[in-house]
């Protein structure tokens, strides 16, 4: 897929979930290391979290924890749900982007390899779920991100014909570049929403055509279209 600027307003976007629109680290990592210390693992450093977890769990764990992976699954939802609604917080700025992008008219979704009740928790818990069309999150299509099944159940609701979209129609912002893949295989737009710049070759495969710091500079931009 050739990719080129965009040259006019997406009629749909749909956002990652974990740290684009939401900072979650420390509970991925708590839930995370929860597990695998309880399966006889080494605990990992928040950097080897941030830089290792990139797919949903019921692709990853089974690598990691073999045979037992379901049960290092439960280990892990059971952490993870009885902190996450509490420590999860907005990234500063993201729910006054959500509210302009809501105003300017363009449907939102989310598609995140989190798991979809957590998501919608959580959403619920930060009095975002009114922007959003769909939540999906991991398990609730066949397949997860990068596979394209969530991105077609994220756009149900919303205006763009499935499976006949143009590519300036959809854009998909995340952070890494499981997000930017996705988008290539769905033909959206890959766009990156972080503070931080790539690192080298980190989006050799799949690289996006705009980077925004912060959810206010992607507002700017759109105005300017």
């Amino acid at each position: 897929m050739e990719l080129t600027v965009p040259e006019r307003r997406p009629r749909a976007i749909i956002f990652d979930w974990d740290n684009t629109l939401v900072d979650s680290w420390p509970v991925i990592g708590d839930a995370l290391n929860t597990a695998l210390t309880t399966f006889g693992h080494d605990p990992w450093s928040p950097d080897e979290v941030r830089t290792r977890v990139r797919k949903s769990l019921r692709e990853t764990f089974p690598v990691l924890f073999g045979e037992k992976w379901e049960d290092a699954a439960d280990v892990f939802y059971a952490r993870y749900g009885e902190i996450h609604a509490e420590l999860v917080q907005p990234i500063p700025g993201i729910g006054e982007m959500l509210s302009e992008l809501t105003e300017m008219g363009i449907y939102l979704a989310v598609v995140s390899n989190k798991r979809g009740d957590y998501l919608r928790t959580e959403a619920d818990h930060l009095s975002w779920s009114r922007y959003f069309g769909q939540i999906i999150g991991a398990n609730d299509a066949e397949r997860d991100k990068p596979a394209i099944d969530p991105v077609h159940m994220a756009l149900v609701d919303g205006p763009v014909f499935i499976n006949n979209w143009e590519l300036n129609d959809i854009w998909f912002v995340g952070d890494t570049d499981i997000d930017m893949e996705c988008a290539v295989n769905a033909n959206c737009m890959p766009i990156l929403l972080r503070q931080h710049d790539p690192e080298q070759d980190e989006f050799a495969d799949f690289p996006p055509v705009w980077q925004f710091q912060n959810g206010q500079a992607l507002c700017k931009r759109l105005r300017t279209l």
